[in-house]
């Protein structure tokens, strides 16, 4: 059964430019790291959340391992510290894992 990892992170519209750069080091730290799970990111386009929403996603075969991934993140020096230069521009985040039912 299929698990899926996904933040929410809204952030302040008059600062998107500086939010979206600093999610683009993420997206190179997951790149150059073989161990970072690798997430897609999507803006909303049309639909419930606001344009101003950053919504990464990543699946995992078990639970375990999106719980093991999370953990993995969490504890991360060089994502800690990119995380921390974001924090100011969040007015919303939050984490969520779904289960898939097929």
């Amino acid at each position: 059964m299929a698990y899926l990892l996904r933040f929410v992170q809204k952030f302040r519209p008059d600062q998107r430019d500086a939010f979206l750069e600093l999610e683009r080091k993420f997206i190179e730290l997951e790149q150059a790291t073989p161990e970072f799970p690798k997430g897609k990111r999507y803006t909303p386009y049309s639909g419930r959340e606001s344009t101003n929403t950053l919504i990464w996603e990543c699946e995992f075969a078990t639970l375990a391992d999106a719980q093991e991934a999370l953990s993995f993140l969490e504890g991360d020096a060089r994502h800690e510290t990119l995380y921390r230069q974001q924090v100011p521009y969040f007015l919303e985040a939050y984490t969520e894992i779904y289960q898939s039912i097929n």
